[in-house]
């Protein structure tokens, strides 16, 4: 009878789960995420598809035309039917330089968040589990950073690489070099989440079970208490992207990220900011637009996640 009733128990898959979750009964019950979602799914497609999905290639010098500069989109007088969103001030197709300008913000958000989780969660895991002069030392790091703004990392690492390999190799690695500039300048943003959950959690059961068990530090760290705290990397992962972001823009606006030769949205919005008064407001404000955008929504997604894993707003 025992076997018989123990066969008799399904055990429901991954995909019964998830669809029992409250994580998608949330997600369907917020018609904010879901537009959201739909949007930041159509902005990554047209990222990770824009050599097919652009009319031009704007590193092709060939398929540039500068007698063709500076024209209007194609609601405006005066425009080109083959230009839909108009051009720039090099003679570039603005639409296809905007969705490769956004493939290039995306990798260096994803990337530079990427290091930003390494370095955090790692320091993070050690500084809560192992305390003493490690947590202190750590932390102390944390705060040295946390004074250095990414504005300041920018400078300081431009200058160095562009004094010692010269200006043509910046502007050829500008994509690692701004996922280097920003991954170290905001990694202190994980650590001390993760330092937190920790704390609260090496306190608990299965951590001094662990212990008794003789496993290593490194193992407990990574393999029992890390999947316990990854809620919160979760929230403040879709936050850093969204300022990884905004800080490439930024240093592109200031010259100090991507080249105008190799577009993203920052150097995009830089390369039409001296067209604006001319009348040329297109290759600025419609690369702001999107950027805006971009941002807008991945925002809008970590609230909604930050709520739906925040166990006190739990409803049952």
């Amino acid at each position: 009878m025992r076997e018989n009733a123990m066969s008799d128990t399904i055990v429901p898959g991954r995909w019964a789960r998830f669809r029992d979750s409250y994580l998608l009964y949330s997600f369907k019950r917020d018609l904010v995420a879901q537009v959201s979602l739909v949007l930041f799914a159509m902005l990554i497609f047209a990222a990770v598809f824009a050599p097919w999905l652009a009319p031009a290639n704007p590193y092709d010098l060939a398929q540039i035309d500068i007698m063709a500069s500076e024209l209007p989109p194609f609601w405006i007088d005066g425009a080109d039917p083959q230009y839909l969103m108009g051009t720039d001030a090099q003679g570039r197709d603005l639409l296809s330089t905007i969705l490769y300008g956004l493939r290039v913000s995306l990798i260096i958000g994803f990337g530079a968040v990427l290091m930003q989780a390494a370095i955090g969660v790692s320091f993070g895991l050690m500084a809560g589990y192992l305390g003493g002069r490690v947590d202190a030392f750590l932390m102390r790091l944390a705060d040295i950073q946390l004074s250095f703004s990414t504005l300041m990392v920018a400078i300081i690492v431009g200058a160095l690489v562009k004094a010692i390999f010269g200006g043509a190799t910046f502007s050829e690695y500008a994509v690692p070099l701004l996922v280097l500039i920003i991954g170290l300048a905001e990694w202190p943003q994980y650590a001390r989440t993760v330092r937190a959950s920790v704390l609260a959690e090496r306190s608990k059961e299965y951590v001094d079970a662990a212990r008794v068990m003789g496993l290593k530090s490194r193992r407990i760290m990574f393999r029992h208490i890390l999947p316990n705290t990854l809620s919160p990397i979760f929230v403040i992962s879709t936050v850093q992207v969204a300022n990884a972001i905004i800080s490439e823009a930024a240093l592109s606006f200031l010259g100090l990220g991507m080249p105008e030769t190799h577009p993203s949205l920052g150097s995009l919005i830089k390369s039409g900011f001296d067209y604006i008064q001319s009348g040329s407001w297109w290759i600025t404000l419609i690369p702001g637009a999107v950027l805006v955008i971009l941002v807008l929504v991945i925002n809008l997604l970590g609230d909604w996640l930050r709520d739906v894993l925040n166990p006190r707003l739990y409803k049952g």
